[in-house]
């Protein structure tokens, strides 16, 4: 099959999407990727195509200067929370109207729409070319965390939208099973599957950790309800360095005390890989706060795994279910720093126990399970698939 894959990031760090991508190669399928604001040096997996449309709002053109980062007057920050929904609207609009323009060049069997923020434009491609599409929805779109003012009116229609058109997705596919429990609940989907952020196993870890660990990395996303104020304060008093590593929400980043952790920028996947096995712990954090927290299974524990470090992560839902039922580390109440102290202690205490169960659950929670379950997908829409109406230009299948 022709894949149309959709999703307003970058591609370039987004490795669940470039994963699912790879293996639908891998298993015989042709896969385009329309992205947002793809770097132009990006070259993609062998055998993944990828365009790019790019970032702007009615707010900010393509390339324009933020106001992230900067010392605001207090009007202006006030001006910015408030104004911030509609730009992020603008933006992700736009975006959408443009992979609608690029995907309307392209030939395709099914479209697959990666996040709320595609499935519009997923779904209105699908139904003008009469294939089907999958909607892979990387969180719980409703439960996520809010930076900015309530929007009632939008949430409500968000709502209806995803309902209504997850409702008509030939599949939908999300991370984990609190996500997945909660939208059957929600919505009464009966056609939802689970493809977990897991990293494919590999003979052994990239590198051997050694009798005990040197540091603590936490590698993802630098920005606020990660814990990472808990992290910061807690630096202070333990006995191993802590490294913060990963893409920075500069707004937050630059009010960020970082305490006795040190920040870096984002590095490629197989060099966080080294990072943490160099290190020995993996911090795996984030708040209470927000439902979409409580269910969601980030990509970091399973990175954790896939590189044989054990964790020491926040006592939250479903990453605390997980890390229990396999043993994989140790946990710590949400915003207490002292318990995360206590949680790192343990840890060292236990490591030579943690690393031997971490080394037994990579051959479950790796892709090669997860990548299965995507294929299987992927097999039933081949399997009842119908070729799509003959749109008259052979330079579409010039341009796939």
């Amino acid at each position: 099959m022709r894949v149309l894959m959709l999703v307003a990031t970058s591609v370039a760090t987004d490795t669940r999407v470039l994963r699912e991508a790879q293996t639908l190669v891998g298993a015989g399928h042709a896969v385009h990727i329309i992205g947002r604001s793809v770097p132009a040096a990006y070259q993609p997996p062998q055998g993944v195509t990828v365009s790019t449309v790019g970032t702007s709002s009615l707010f900010r053109a393509e390339g324009g200067s933020s106001l992230a980062g900067r010392r605001l007057r207090p009007w202006t920050r006030l001006a910015r929370w408030a104004l911030l929904p509609q730009h992020r609207n603008s933006a992700y609009g736009r975006w959408a109207a443009g992979a609608a323009v690029d995907g309307r060049t392209r030939a395709f069997d099914v479209v697959h729409a990666h996040d709320f923020t595609a499935l519009e434009v997923g779904a209105a491609l699908a139904s003008e070319r009469d294939v089907p599409y999958v909607y892979d929805t990387h969180e719980l779109w409703l439960g996520r965390p809010r930076e900015h003012r309530p929007t009632p009116l939008q949430r409500r229609r968000e709502r209806s939208v995803e309902g209504r058109l997850g409702t008509g997705a030939a599949a939908v596919i999300t991370v984990g099973d609190g996500v997945a429990d909660s939208l059957r609940a929600t919505y009464g989907w009966g056609h939802v599957v689970v493809v977990r952020n897991t990293f494919p196993a590999g003979p052994e870890p990239v590198a051997m950790v050694g009798s005990a660990p040197v540091g603590l990395v936490y590698a993802g996303r630098l920005a606020a309800y990660r814990e990472l104020e808990t992290v910061a304060q807690a630096s202070r008093e333990l006995d191993l360095p802590v490294t913060l590593v990963g893409p920075a929400d500069d707004t937050w980043l630059s009010s960020f005390d970082s305490g006795a952790a040190v920040v870096r920028e984002a590095e490629p996947v197989d060099r966080v890989d080294h990072l943490l096995a160099d290190a020995g712990l993996a911090l795996i954090t984030h708040s209470d706060r927000w439902e979409n927290h409580r269910l969601a299974l980030p990509n970091k524990l399973f990175h954790a795994v896939h590189a044989g470090v054990p964790v020491v992560a926040t006592d939250v839902g479903e990453l605390a279910k997980v890390v229990r039922e396999y043993g994989l580390g140790t946990l710590y109440r949400p915003g207490d720093a002292a318990d995360l102290v206590r949680a790192v202690r343990a840890a060292v205490a236990d490591y030579a126990v943690l690393r031997r169960a971490v080394a037994v659950a990579r051959r479950e929670l790796s892709w090669s399970a997860d990548g299965e379950r995507l294929v299987a997908v992927y097999d039933r829409l081949a399997s009842d698939h119908r070729p799509p109406r003959d749109l008259g230009s052979a330079d579409l299948e010039e341009r796939t």
